[in-house]
């Protein structure tokens, strides 16, 4: 695995001008309660409705079916979507590449290119206005918070592309290979439906396990992914530490480090955009790096991208 400096003309994408300034961003107290309810409770509505079904909507296997489901498409996004296709953290054989292109699409967030787009454009002009989902130019008020968080958790996914977007695909276009796997993204999606409710029904030997493979395995897991990650957007960039000099509002947060499988280490993803590990800490728990470390280890993967100590230490918060 290497470890490199991360100077600026190093990373995989442009970034914003380390020289201007952010505006000032407060929030009270209770536009901070308002948007962490806006999180918390339909996520623990989803976790503790197993709990309300046991036994008749909901048994072990669907129990296994949700997790597996869940873990895999959540990698799918961090280490395909994110780490390798958006900043280049590791390289791999192209055929691993197309898995992963496979599992980030099943998270049903939208064809991977356009995904990664729209990742490069958000850390190129981060928590500005031109930042496709920043959580910080709703407006003003309990009104304009509240409607800068939907637009981070969840609205920029409606929001028409921005002219001259394809400027950030260059390197991923050059591949037929990537450019299939982008267009048939509708196939993806229904393939991430269509798994669970198989296995369900062929482990139960009944058309009730399709059913219920389908809805836990499959709705109910997009669900619970969609919520989880696209919290990094907005929870990240609102709640937790910021160890790292970074030129935006990025957080570390712990609950979404574990539930994101390492994606909420955010401010130190911001501070080392191309590093493979964004949780640096021995305690901070990064799932994702450990698959790609795993890779490594079986030689489907190389050139595995780390931030020195030294530069660590350069970027440490002085704060």
């Amino acid at each position: 695995m290497s470890e490199e400096d991360f100077p600026p003309e190093s990373t995989a994408i442009p970034v914003a001008d380390p020289s201007a300034e952010l505006p000032p961003i407060e929030h009270s107290l209770s536009m901070q309660l308002a948007m962490l309810f806006a999180i918390v409770i339909p996520l623990g509505g989803i976790i503790a409705a197993p709990f309300f079904v046991w036994g008749w909507g909901f048994q072990w296997i669907d129990l296994g079916l949700l997790l597996a489901m869940y873990v895999i498409t959540v990698l799918g996004i961090t280490v395909g979507f994110h780490r390798l296709f958006v900043h280049r953290s590791f390289e791999t054989y192209m055929w691993v590449k197309f898995l992963w292109a496979i599992l980030g699409s099943m998270a049903v967030q939208g064809p991977l290119f356009r995904w990664v787009a729209r990742h490069r454009s958000h850390h190129q002009h981060a928590d500005t206005s031109d930042d496709p989902h920043s959580p910080h130019y709703g407006g003003g008020g309990v009104w304009g918070v509240l409607k800068g968080f939907w637009h981070a958790h969840i609205g920029w996914l409606f929001d028409p592309d921005p002219p001259g977007l394809d400027r950030y695909l260059k390197d991923l276009q050059k591949s037929r290979t990537l450019r299939v796997a982008s267009k048939l993204f509708p196939l993806w999606v229904a393939l991430g439906l269509v798994i669970p409710a198989l296995l369900g029904g062929m482990i139960t030997q009944s058309w009730r396990g399709v059913w219920t493979g389908f809805v836990w395995g499959g709705l109910v897991r997009i669900f619970l992914v969609h919520h989880v990650t696209w919290s990094i957007n907005s929870a990240c960039h609102l709640w937790g530490s910021r160890p790292f000099e970074s030129n935006d509002e990025s957080r570390n947060n712990s609950l979404f480090g574990f539930l994101a499988l390492g994606e909420g280490w955010h401010n130190t993803h911001h501070a080392f955009p191309t590093s493979a590990r964004h949780g640096l800490r021995w305690w901070q728990i990064d799932v994702s790096f450990l698959v790609i470390r795993t890779l490594a280890a079986v030689h489907l993967a190389w050139n595995v991208r780390l931030p020195t100590k030294e530069a660590q230490a350069q970027k440490r918060s002085k704060s």
